[in-house]
């Protein structure tokens, strides 16, 4: 939109490329005569939450005057992150919109039963043993396996179990596209035999969700072969059903927002911040531990927030004026308004904080947890999610209330991560991450996994190169997220908001 007008006698002809890791990966098309193209090429892209993704584009590049591409006029260029475009806001000016899949866009998932009667007779001690396979038809008439069922042994009247596919894998979104079920009888040296083959399609399979559909099943050199020849058996459809399952990129396209709150442990046992050897130390040089754990993760997630107001809290320390030991201050020091403007915001305050209040202890966690569960349990229709960071040193102080803090907020549209910095020992910390074992307290257990510890230490670079160590910190940390959405919104049968129009 508004693009620069390079052209003497009309208006520019635009063409762009995007590159990505520093290497192009594609161009669109050339319009002509329009400083307000719409490009109608589509650029596929893998996307990763937990990953920074950064993309560039390129207003008829610099290096394109060769004579390969042919003199052309450099218009200009935008960066972007990937976490920008699908959590963006239009903007104006002079802009390149990124436009991207419409939301919501569900992935439907279809479960099926089968059966068979009659089936031939291949082994020759026994029956049968059949099993079932599935292959979706490619538009080079070719065909791809899709599914397998497992093996039922010595029968010509299997019953298969029921088993869940993808549709997208049944007939890549073409309902009407062939689907060619093969019926094998199975051997145990891998030459298993041929019974027959029927062909069906998604929509013919979608229509007998209320009624059995029985299929012929033929085998054509049989066929050919004897006059009389009526089928190897039958194939009973017994039950078809088909779910939606929604994509965290559909919640995020649909408006729900990341709410990011940080949590910062302040106390004594980090030593004291104005000594090299204390885990707040920043040297001219080098960011601490907790700066660095910070914007590890806090420059992903803002892209998902549309405000870029992140609450930041201290723990553990005295503050000022009275010096009474808080664990829940903020801070900009407003208890009213606790938000910082953007991570670079929260870096600035959580340094001044250092300055004003006095490291102490002990180290609580449920007062923080309790606060921002709080505020997450007054919306939960979906349409806010909170992430809340601790970045702690120490063994936990509050462990019994700790654990119950989080029993409860496993029921809310919440998130905890929480990074370790330091030599300590974190066992409590991986008692509190329940990948392993759910977490309960007082006889209740935890509705959903909620929490992903990582100790800092395991991303310190040999090597030096902070970048590639926060890159890591982060991938790890966030990689649970989308998960932990999906599932609050799955218990809570919540579906994505449709996407304002492009």
């Amino acid at each position: 939109r508004n693009l620069l007008d390079l052209d003497t006698f009309s208006k520019s002809d635009p063409g762009g490329w995007q590159s990505r890791a520093g290497s192009m990966f594609g161009r669109t098309e050339v319009i002509d005569n329009t400083l307000n193209p719409d490009f109608v090429r589509k650029f596929v892209l893998d996307y990763y939450f937990e990953e920074k993704q950064n993309l560039r584009d390129w207003g008829n590049p610099p290096w394109s005057h060769s004579a390969f591409f042919g003199a052309q006029d450099f218009l200009g260029q935008a960066f972007v992150a990937l976490g920008e475009v699908i959590g963006s806001q239009r903007g104006q000016g002079p802009t390149l919109c990124l436009h991207h899949l419409d939301s919501p866009c569900p992935q439907d998932i279809v479960t099926m039963q089968l059966c068979a009667n009659k089936l031939d007779k291949k082994d020759f001690f026994g029956k049968s043993d059949p099993f079932l396979v599935f292959y979706r038809s490619n538009e080079d008439g070719t065909f791809t396996i899709c599914h397998k069922t497992e093996v039922v042994k010595n029968t010509l009247n299997p019953v298969w179990q029921p088993f869940t596919i993808p549709v997208r894998a049944l007939c890549n979104g073409d309902y009407d596209r062939t689907v060619k079920i093969d019926v094998y009888d199975w051997d145990r040296d891998g030459s298993h035999d041929f019974i027959g083959e029927f062909a069906t399609s998604y929509r013919e399979l979608s229509r007998a969700q209320s009624q059995f559909t029985v299929y012929e099943v033929l085998n054509p050199r049989k066929k050919c072969k004897k006059k009389k020849y009526v089928n190897s058996g039958t194939v009973t459809l017994l039950s078809f059903s088909v779910e939606s399952e929604f994509t965290f990129v559909d919640y995020i396209r649909g408006g729900t927002q990341l709410n990011f709150t940080v949590a910062i442990d302040f106390t004594a046992s980090n030593g004291l911040p104005s000594q090299p050897t204390s885990l707040h130390y920043a040297s001219p040089y080098q960011l601490s531990a907790y700066a660095l754990a910070l914007k590890a993760v806090g420059e992903i997630i803002q892209d998902y927030d549309s405000d870029k107001l992140f609450p930041a809290y201290g723990f553990g320390a005295k503050v000022p004026p009275d010096g009474k030991i808080s664990h829940q201050f903020p801070l900009n020091n407003n208890v009213e308004n606790p938000s910082c403007a953007g991570i670079e915001g929260v870096l600035e305050s959580y340094l001044q904080s250092l300055r004003t209040v006095q490291l102490y202890g002990p180290t609580n966690f449920a007062p923080v947890i309790n606060q921002v569960a709080g505020i997450a349990a007054q919306v939960t229709d979906g349409s806010q999610y909170h992430v809340l960071l601790i970045i702690t040193d120490g063994v936990i102080s509050d462990m019994l209330q700790t654990k119950e803090a989080i029993v409860t907020a496993s029921s809310l549209p919440m998130s905890i991560i929480i990074v370790g910095v330091g030599p300590a020992e974190f066992e409590a910390m991986e008692e509190l991450d329940g990948d392993e074992v759910r977490l309960s307290s007082r006889g209740r257990y935890a509705e959903r996994d909620i929490v992903q510890f990582v100790p800092f230490r395991d991303y310190v670079d040999d090597s030096g190169n902070q970048v590639l160590s926060m890159a890591r910190l982060a991938k790890d940390v966030l990689a649970e997220i989308p998960e932990q959405l999906l599932s609050y919104m799955k218990t809570r049968d919540i579906k994505p908001r449709r996407a304002d129009p492009e």
